[in-house]
């Protein structure tokens, strides 16, 4: 059972949270400028190489958001997934709740209720009135007269805004590469293996009232989302275009925007979420999918990974503590 919808934070893997300084007051404003997105045939990124003893683990990096319209098509994916004997797929969190088929169904009026301010109250009550009124701006411009979503927390109404607005900008959270991968995977006859972090909620009734009772985590990740519908739009698209382009360059020169971290550390930092066992999540992941590499690159002459884009580029990323152990790592040319 996906607890709470708080699944959607940590679907995505190798989260690092930012602990981001939040401020009723809009950043400078600044030039919009047209984003062309990229559309037809793309190949994507090149792929790293892990490697140690005549064994090979070759890493996609993933990046999200991308382009919409872009029809993705790597031979070299396709080829290193057909020589493989394994496909590790991106490390992820699974939550759980220890109820059965009953319990499952009557925790769902309360899980419901959880998306929702308590007591009825509007996003314009909860929020700060300048924080307000650029929610006002946006929500015009990509949910238009949406009058359910005023009645949730912040955290969910701006992942709708945040949803729509990669829509609108022809972006898309996934591009399909992940399906595509499957499909190739399904293809060749090769294993997928998931990564997963398991959290085993044990008082699932008790997580609910708690996550409820967390609510006024959500302005930071309100904000925050805010920011990034406003402003980063631009560089995001820049950043899904690079690696549509297969641009390993502009991947390491583009800013890449921190609503996801920001979101992830505001809900990790609350109480319930400590005592659930998730705020370490980011080091159970790493730990997770670096015990599955190794055993891959023991056993296996040739697996494919999925691994988010920023830990390939950043310097302590997971391919980064692979080396330190000694085994090569080489970045595609």
């Amino acid at each position: 059972m996906r607890l709470l919808h708080l699944a959607f934070l940590f679907a995505l893997g190798g989260l690092s949270p930012v602990f981001a300084q939040s401020s009723a007051a809009p950043p400078p404003e600044v030039a919009e400028l047209p984003a062309v997105v990229v559309s037809g045939v793309q190949p994507g990124p090149g792929l790293w190489k892990v490697s140690k003893g005549g064994h090979v683990l070759w890493v996609l990096g993933t990046l999200s958001p991308l382009p919409r319209a872009m029809q993705w098509q790597s031979r070299e994916v396709e080829e290193a997934i057909a020589a493989s004997q394994q496909v590790l797929l991106e490390p992820s969190v699974q939550l759980k709740a220890d109820v059965g088929f009953l319990g499952k169904l009557f925790l769902l009026p309360s899980a419901y209720s959880a998306r929702k301010n308590d007591h009825g109250a509007t996003l314009q009550q909860v929020l700060p009135p300048p924080v307000y009124a650029r929610w006002q701006r946006l929500k015009a411009k990509y949910l238009g007269d949406d009058r359910g979503v005023e009645r949730w927390r912040p955290l969910f109404a701006s992942q709708e805004l945040y949803r729509k607005a990669l829509k609108a900008n022809g972006l898309s959270r996934s591009g399909g590469v992940r399906a595509s991968v499957d499909a190739l995977a399904k293809r060749h006859g090769v294993p997928e293996l998931a990564t997963d972090y398991h959290v085993l909620i044990e008082h699932p009734r008790a997580a609910i009232k708690a996550f409820k009772q967390a609510a006024p985590r959500d302005v930071t990740c309100f904000i925050r989302t805010l920011d990034a519908v406003e402003h980063d739009l631009p560089a995001m698209t820049a950043r899904a275009n690079a690696w549509a382009t297969g641009d390993l360059q502009a991947l390491r020169e583009l800013p890449d925007s921190d609503r996801r971290d920001a979101c992830v550390a505001a809900i990790a930092g609350a109480g319930f979420a400590q005592a659930l066992g998730l705020a370490d999540v980011p080091a159970q992941q790493r730990a997770t999918w670096l015990a599955a590499a190794r055993k891959a690159l023991a056993g296996n002459a040739q697996t494919f990974a999925l691994l988010p884009m920023g830990e390939l580029l950043k310097p302590d990323g997971y391919l980064a503590a692979l080396r330190a152990e000694g085994y090569q790592v080489d970045a595609p040319e």
